[in-house]
């Protein structure tokens, strides 16, 4: 896959489609790979006239690894966050949502449809915010405005996702990586084992395990600001996706977001949690399909 340099990093990426068609941004979350973007929805993008881009964020994958950073504490910039004490990240999300919008620079091009998923949501959210210009339209999903009162995480979900392999051994982290994903997978759109192995294989054989990128990105997410105020001044057309059934970022979190945003189109999927499994890529592919499609024809009539 190609790299690129943008916003003084170093960046992986890959793209589906024609470069003349409108682009959409793929932006994935916490810890995870940009190869979780599943390739036949990026295919079924393309296919529906839309050029995809898909990319590594900072600390994960192929892209630059801060390591210079060191390993921070995240208990202690939890318990900061709580106490409403400033946490100094070694890095902001809306550094994550520069990191975008230099992406799109460095490619030449001069604005996308935004789609984010869990923390990427959160990094859309902050890019449609702070690069308006850039934005053709944004897409949250799996995501939250992290208002203070909305609903946690259930315990058993935030703990598979936290909680370390047995050792850096190829098997120990696959087992750990597929226990994680079937923690918060979607109940009604469940991967087959062959499937969830497969793709925990796939992510853990990519690149070596690095635990201090994973707690360098939650410490950006516990450090940010909640963004249902300022949700309210985001001018491009929204939409939001969420599982009914999401551990992790429940269905409130949507819901906020969705409210927080004028006009923005909200979508709830019973049997839906937090992945992106071969059964959900028809319910993605028709909701974005179909959302980017409707915002391009606006455009043309305009």
């Amino acid at each position: 896959m190609p790299r690129i340099k943008a916003n003084g990093l170093e960046f992986e990426y890959d793209t589906f489609g024609r470069a003349s068609d409108p682009s959409i941004l793929l932006i994935m979350g916490f810890a995870a790979q940009m190869t979780m973007w599943p390739v036949a929805l990026c295919e079924g993008l393309a296919a529906r006239g839309f050029h995809i881009i898909r990319f590594d964020n900072r600390d994960v994958g192929k892209t630059t690894h801060l390591s210079h950073f060191g390993m921070p504490d995240i208990s202690a910039a939890m318990g900061k966050a709580l106490s409403g004490q400033p946490v100094n990240p070694a890095y902001t999300l809306d550094d994550m949502a520069a990191d975008a919008a230099g992406l799109l620079d460095a490619l030449g091009i001069a604005d996308a449809h935004v789609a984010g998923a869990s923390m990427g949501g959160m990094i859309a959210q902050l890019f449609a915010l702070n690069h308006p210009e850039k934005a053709r339209s944004l897409i949250s999903i799996m995501s939250t405005t992290a208002r203070r009162d909305l609903p946690p995480a259930r315990p058993e979900a935030m703990a598979a996702l936290m909680t370390p392999p047995a050792s850096e051994a190829r098997e120990d982290r696959i087992a750990q990586g597929m226990k994680s994903w079937r923690a918060i997978g979607s109940p009604g759109y469940a991967a087959t084992e062959a499937e969830l192995r497969a793709r925990v294989e796939a992510a853990v054989d990519r690149v070596p395990y690095d635990p201090a990128g994973f707690a360098r990105q939650m410490t950006a997410i516990i450090s940010a600001s909640p963004r249902h105020e300022l949700l309210g001044k985001v001018r491009v057309p929204a939409l939001v996706i969420h599982g009914a059934d999401d551990p992790l970022i429940p269905v409130d979190g949507g819901k906020d977001t969705a409210a927080s945003i004028s006009g923005a189109q909200l979508v709830v999927v019973p049997g839906m949690a937090h992945d992106f499994t071969d059964a959900l890529v028809p319910v993605y592919l028709k909701h974005i399909g179909d959302f980017v499609s409707g915002v391009e024809e606006k455009k043309k009539a305009a």
